[in-house]
């Protein structure tokens, strides 16, 4: 398009720039632009990949799948992948219309009423809040097991000197992240950016080392199941179901590609992207990691497979020395797993403070004028990190079960955005962006296995399975049934905050709402007849 002008064209008009493109799109949905757009397609691929994180998900949960399915159970990880494709899928036609802060509320919102939107982002907000907590007591996972030195509490050996371990290692690395996450998105993704390229380039090289010391085949190593589920009524088909949670416990997290829209820029081409390449990439390293971890070990059938987990197959297969170099690669994964799980946070908790839907919106919702970003929820949600933390020190058990239900409560969100948007395919009032990313006719039973999928592993995930919710004694049916009532007391009793109180406030706060720009070229319009 002309930038000049000649006689008689009148005033030149000039180019919109992809960015004022990009914030015209955020002011369609009644918001001015606020956040610096600094991210690149590498930054928003490294905030989705990291959230998931294989290296840290893998060494965190293998001792689970082995456990309870024994080498058998990697056929749960392409299982999840195909139905956490379904419902990545369906994001990636919302990132590219709605590329805004606060993902699954601002999706939830958009297709299925604001009171959906609500419960969809208080489910994701409190089940992040946990998360945090979750991922951060991976330190005490692998440190100790790189050096005693990180054993800081006793010396291991008594009762409560793992968890009270794990509290301190969790604190600091939450501070540290808290820390980096208010000082400005910039530093919090080159930092992302730093620990995933380090990441990958680990996962890659534990790949090729494990693979050099392949001592079984695939046919022995993937059907072999340690006689799990024998006498149970399902069979082995029950045990793999449990085993599976190993790998729905990780592949979860990709829209966070999309949560940093307003910061990124051309969000609506690059987000949908972003969210793919971050789970096709986490399912194809994660699942030759888990092979080649299985074909590796020595013993097939040793015990420490079920509570050293990947850390053992490493030390054990490589040595200790290059063992512990991958174990410090593990350390960088969960640092910056942290940092992405608490910037999603932080956006989703602005979006919804920024439409005035959390107490104290005004302050939740500023933007600090230096670091331009929301400093405030970045502070909130260190401080209930940290005290989610110390739970742990004296009731482990009850904060497995938290962390348990934390990630059904993921599940239930992801399906409080799927389902609306099934219903309005079935009505024909969905309508993908123009030109951006589409599914076209495939849309509609690829959303309808997303919502059969998000089902099914929800409940499975719920499940009152007393080797999940009350893995020792004595029982306890408020353990054993944990699923249900935590989720129970947080949506129901969270609704009810919101319908007799916050609704009645709900609305884009007015320093956060849009106003139209008026062209100082265009002529004023002239005054209405008498």
């Amino acid at each position: 398009m002309s930038t000049e002008s000649g006689p008689g064209t009148g005033p030149a008009v000039p180019e919109r720039t992809q960015g004022q493109q990009d914030d015209d799109a955020l002011g369609e949905l009644g918001y001015r632009p606020e956040l610096k757009r600094t991210l690149g397609n590498f930054h928003t691929f490294a905030a989705g990949i990291s959230y998931i994180s294989i290296l840290t998900g893998t060494f965190q949960l293998f001792y689970f799948g082995v456990s309870f399915g024994g080498p058998a159970y990697w056929w749960s990880w392409p299982m999840v992948f195909v139905g956490q494709l379904m419902v990545a899928l369906c994001f990636c036609e919302l990132a590219a219309r709605y590329p805004v802060a606060g993902s699954i509320y601002n999706w939830a919102k958009k297709m299925g009423g604001p009171h959906v939107g609500w419960l969809g982002g208080w489910m994701m907000m409190t089940a992040t809040m946990v998360t945090l907590s979750a991922v951060a007591l991976a330190y005490q996972i692998t440190l100790p097991q790189i050096s005693d030195w990180f054993q800081f509490v006793g010396d291991g050996s008594g009762k409560n000197d793992a968890a009270a371990n794990a509290v301190l290692l969790g604190t600091v690395l939450i501070v540290f992240s808290t820390a980096v996450n208010a000082f400005g998105v910039k530093l919090m993704a080159r930092i992302n950016s730093a620990g995933v390229f380090i990441e990958l380039i680990a996962a890659v090289a534990l790949i090729i080392f494990l693979a050099a010391h392949i001592t079984r085949g695939p046919s022995s190593a993937l059907t072999e199941t340690n006689g799990l589920g024998s006498g149970q009524t399902l069979g082995y088909f029950g045990a793999f179901l449990t085993a599976s949670l190993a790998s729905a416990y990780v592949m979860y997290g990709f829209d966070t590609a999309s949560s940093l829209g307003e910061e990124s820029h051309n969000p609506g081409r690059n987000a949908p992207r972003a969210i793919l390449r971050a789970l096709i990439a986490s399912f194809t390293i994660g699942a030759f990691i888990l092979l080649f971890a299985l074909l590796a070990v020595p013993d097939l059938q040793a015990e420490e497979l079920s509570t050293g987990g990947l850390q053992y197959v490493v030390l054990e297969t490589l040595g200790s020395t290059i063992g512990e170099i991958f174990l410090w690669a593990v350390v960088v994964a969960i640092t910056v797993c942290v940092l992405a799980v608490q910037a999603a946070g932080i956006r989703l908790m602005f979006a919804m403070a920024r439409d005035n839907n959390l107490p104290a919106g005004t302050h939740l919702a500023k933007v600090s004028p230096r670091f331009q970003t929301p400093v405030v929820p970045a502070v909130l949600i260190g401080i209930v990190g940290v005290v989610i933390l110390v739970i742990n020190i004296n009731q482990p058990q009850i904060f497995s079960v938290i962390t348990s239900i934390a990630i059904i409560m993921i599940y239930v969100a992801y399906l409080l955005v799927t389902v609306p948007m099934l219903l309005k395919r079935l009505r024909r009032g969905w309508q993908p962006a123009e030109g951006q990313f589409s599914l076209g006719r495939w849309g509609l039973p690829i959303n309808i296995v997303a919502v059969i999928w998000g089902l099914a592993m929800s409940i499975n995930l719920a499940w009152p399975r007393a080797e999940v919710y009350n893995a020792t004694g004595p029982q306890h049916w408020y353990l054993r049934w944990g699923a249900f009532l935590f989720i129970g007391i947080v949506a129901l009793g969270g609704f009810a905050y919101y319908w007799f109180v916050q609704r009645h406030k709900t609305g884009v706060l007015a320093e956060h709402r849009f106003e139209e720009m008026v062209d100082p070229t265009t002529p004023p319009s002239p005054p209405a007849a008498p």
